[in-house]
């Protein structure tokens, strides 16, 4: 079974939809992009490092509309993405 991590940054938080101005925020969209900076410790110690070494770039846009989920990320943060196979 192969598997991967991603470590990613929220860059943005858009498209908060409500059905009507004052109302609750139904849905909103998470902008992504994997984590770099320009530049490294030499000795690779960084975890950051080690991410971008091997996924050097990579973009995601999700839509969340579960009420559990929104508004409970914050932009700047890093977040691990996990890929396993599914049936």
């Amino acid at each position: 079974m192969t598997t991967m991590r991603a470590k990613m940054r929220l860059n943005a938080i858009t498209n908060r939809y409500r059905e009507n101005d004052d109302g609750p925020v139904l849905q909103e969209t998470l902008e992504f992009s994997a984590v770099a900076a320009k530049s490294y410790p030499a000795d690779g110690s960084d975890e950051d490092n080690t991410y971008a070494k091997f996924s050097p770039s990579g973009v995601l846009s999700l839509a969340v509309a579960n009420p559990a989920l929104i508004g409970k990320f914050d932009v700047g943060e890093k977040y691990y993405l996990d890929f396993t196979p599914a049936d």
